[in-house]
Parts: structure tokens; C-alpha cells; sequence
């Protein structure tokens, strides 16, 4: 089936399976590895994009569903090799240790901060509910973002 989509601000038209994941088209068609997976079954997150601005599991979204819409992966923050701030908010904080679920939370704060650019630590709380950390804990990433909120607002 042929799909047609901006993927990172760039016009995309491709044939994908109706039976295809959003994750296995990004990965293994694309080479877009920055978004991971953890768990198959949208319960840790770090699949997280961003499709028409809003935060999914692309692990449990099908390719064909893409078809019309905008997409931003990880791949699509950094400008000129530098990272965006909200990656930049989560080194400074100490935030990231082996990185794997990082991509995916950077994508919920970037849904979250797109819709509600100043919130509370408790919807920021909220909106990084579905994304899991095995490493650092959640004190360090909910210091990064309301720094940046901050330092921003």
C-alpha cells in the first residue's frame, strides 16, 4: 500500500504492508534507530514520536495510519548537530544515564511542551506517565523539564 507523510519536515511517499508497525518502518526502512524498543507493547515509552503533534507508541500504531499525517522522531530535534533543549535540559540535570528510554521521554516533553508550555510539575508528571526508566529514576528528568520551563518562560 502506497502511504504518503512528512517524516521530520521532509515529504515522504512509500510503499509499506498493511500488517507493518510505525516502529519496524522507522528502524528498519529508514534507519531512524534513535527511536528504540523496549517493551512491544506500548507500556514503557520509548518508542514515543510525535504524529500531527501528539505522542504515540509507535510500537502499536500501523504504517498505513501514517498516511496524511506529519511525523517527528528524535532524529528530526537536533539542528545542525546540536541537540535540541530539551535534550540539552536532561544532560544538564544529570538526567540520562544508558540513554535508552531517553529518546522516547524527550518526545513526551516535546508533545507536553508543545500543547502546555508552562506546566506543573505535576502535569509534567502526568504527561511521562507511559514512559519508563531504569536507570535514573524520575526526580532528575521532572528537574530537567521544569528547569527548562523556567529558563524558557
Amino acid at each position: 500500500m502506497k502511504i504518503r507523510f512528512v517524516l521530520n519536515g521532509e515529504r515522504m511517499e512509500m510503499e509499506v504492508r498493511e500488517d507493518q508497525r510505525v516502529l519496524d518502518l522507522l528502524r528498519e526502512e529508514l534507519e531512524l534507530t534513535g527511536t528504540k524498543e523496549g517493551c512491544g507493547e506500548g507500556e514503557c515509552g520509548a518508542c514515543t514520536i510525535l504524529v500531527d503533534g501528539r505522542a504515540v507508541n509507535s510500537c502499536l500504531m500501523l504504517a498505513p495510519e501514517l498516511d496524511g499525517r506529519e511525523v517527528l522522531t528524535i532524529e528530526g530535534l537536533s539542528r545542525n548537530g546540536e541537540l535540541d533543549v530539551i535534550q540539552k535540559a536532561l544532560v544538564d540535570a544529570g538526567a540520562v544515564q544508558c540513554g535508552f528510554c531517553t529518546p522516547g521521554f524527550v518526545m513526551s516533553i516535546k508533545a507536553l511542551l508543545m500543547k502546555n508550555p508552562h506546566p506543573s510539575r505535576d502535569e509534567i508528571y502526568k504527561a511521562l506517565e507511559g514512559n519508563l526508566c531504569r536507570c535514573t529514576g524520575y526526580t532528575k528528568i521532572l528537574d530537567a523539564v521544569e528547569n527548562l520551563v523556567h529558563k524558557e518562560g
